[in-house]
């Protein structure tokens, strides 16, 4: 195969030129300060199904490929991705209001190399499964066909990526259809990955919950996977089901946190702050209640407290800063109204929780809130954003109890000094993953995934791999 060549651009507004859809398209603000950052495509269902004609087209040929011709291909988007890291990175700072350094949008570009260099990387051989002289059977996983990736906005690059490599490996089409927050980030993406890719393979739709339900119902589509909203994920299982689509659904999450008695306070305020406020809080695995033990409760508050005061909240673009605002109006509101009526039930507010009516942009204050009862709204309801509710404690049981009384089961965490005593901890927590003295840690090469309303099916590693393809048995 010849080496792919791709383009680089010297600058955001370069990028954004060969993205924009100009006057004519759906114009997208900057949620920080409320500028405008571009226009985005208007796509209709008739666009659409050209998309998903186009990309069945190019499967018959695109799955006839080996795994190594799609790894070398893998690579390659991953050396594109790096030669344009910064002006995607500014890009997805403009549009989804995170700042460029910290965890945050070069963070997220990096991420997207990393996870196509790491999905290269897995090896999937065929695996034999019974062999006693008699019987000898082989397991092997063929090319699903047209694979529909319905992405969030709030880490709209990055998940992009976790859905697109292992599709793109396995020798399946894609069609991207990203959040119509973010479609910008999202189609600059695309682009700068299809310069190492066959025409066709993989191809972008912008559009509204319209377009996304045709994608979940199309009849040429045979994979479903979506990150973003339980209650957005049960429509696409029911629009799904008259056409048998597979589907991998990471769903909305409440993590748990429990701190143990025997920790630091001082040593853990980190990681439970980033824990809980990556991304501005706007992660479906962040750290969103925290059960800690009456013995020292008010010491792990306090050591919280006075990390976060000092860390910087505001416009994307500034290099100070490595929070920023909620991406859209309607996420601040629930925030907010989440907030009160915590205030509002005579929970305490250690820090934030009175935002900035004279400030542009949609930014809500770190914010912690001590003494809450743990049935109130902002524990037991998804708050997505930078509000952290710590709940007390008696007994591990009861902490264990209050962790597992959701119905939801996305990730958990166990803080403690002793290894031990938090692996019995995290074996009683239901969720797809339990973290130890960290929260939110994903790896390319593990396995993740929800429980309960969390969704189902797992992304990372040769398992992801696995659930893109279809498992073809040869026996005799």
């Amino acid at each position: 195969m010849s080496t792919p060549t791709f383009p680089t651009y010297a600058s955001f507004a370069e990028l954004l030129q060969a993205v924009d859809a100009g006057e004519g398209g759906r114009e997208i603000l900057n949620p920080a300060t409320g500028q405008r950052v571009g226009f985005a495509d208007t796509d209709t269902v008739a666009d659409l199904n050209a998309a998903v004609e186009t990309a069945r087209a190019a499967f018959e040929s695109f799955s006839t490929t080996t795994h190594e011709q799609r790894c070398a291909m893998l690579m390659a988007a991953a050396d594109a991705v790096d030669a344009n890291a910064e002006p995607l990175a500014e890009l997805l700072s403009r549009e989804q209001g995170k700042p460029l350094n910290g965890p945050n949008a070069r963070f997220e570009v990096g991420a997207c190399s990393a996870w196509l260099r790491a999905t290269a990387s897995f090896e999937l051989e065929p695996e034999v499964v019974v062999d006693d002289g008699q019987t000898y059977s082989t397991l092997t996983y063929r090319p699903l066909g047209v694979v529909g990736a319905i992405g969030p906005w709030n880490w709209p690059m990055m998940i992009t990526v976790w859905q697109i490599a292992p599709a793109l490996r396995m020798g399946n089409t894609v069609v991207v259809k990203p959040s119509e927050y973010t479609p910008l980030s999202v189609k600059a993406l695309v682009h700068v990955i299809n310069s190492a890719l066959p025409e066709g393979v993989l191809t972008y739709v912008s559009g509204d919950r319209e377009i996304g339900a045709a994608l979940s119902e199309h009849e040429d589509v045979d994979k479903i996977m979506f990150t973003g909203s339980t209650a957005t994920g049960q429509k696409i299982i029911e629009a799904s089901a008259p056409t048998y689509k597979r589907l991998t659904l990471e769903l909305g999450g409440n993590d748990a946190g429990i701190v143990l008695d025997d920790v630091d306070p001082a040593a853990i305020a980190e990681g439970l702050f980033w824990g809980a406020f990556i991304n501005t809080g706007q992660t479906c695995a962040a750290l969103k209640r925290l059960y800690v033990p009456d013995s020292i409760y008010d010491e792990v508050v306090d050591a919280l407290a006075e990390f976060a005061k000092n860390v910087p909240m505001g416009e994307g673009l500034d290099e100070n800063n490595v929070l920023g605002p909620l991406q859209n109006k309607a996420q601040y509101d629930i925030v907010a109204d989440l907030v009160e009526k915590a205030k509002a039930a005579g929970a305490r507010v250690v820090l934030g929780g009175e935002p900035d009516q004279e400030q542009k942009g949609f930014f809500y204050p770190t914010t912690l809130v001590a003494d809450i009862d743990p049935d109130n709204a902002l524990v037991v309801e998804e708050q997505f954003g930078p509000a952290l509710p710590i709940v007390r404690y008696s007994t591990i049981d009861e902490a264990v109890e209050m962790a597992n009384s959701l119905d939801v089961g996305l990730g958990s965490s166990v803080w403690s000094s002793n290894r031990e005593r938090a692996l019995q901890v995290a074996e009683r927590l239901k969720a797809g993953t339990t973290w130890i003295n960290n929260h939110g840690a994903v790896d390319p090469r593990i396995p993740f995934g929800g429980a309960g309303h969390s969704g189902y099916g797992v992304e990372f590693g040769v398992d992801g791999l696995k659930g893109l393809g279809q498992p073809h048995v040869i026996s005799g």
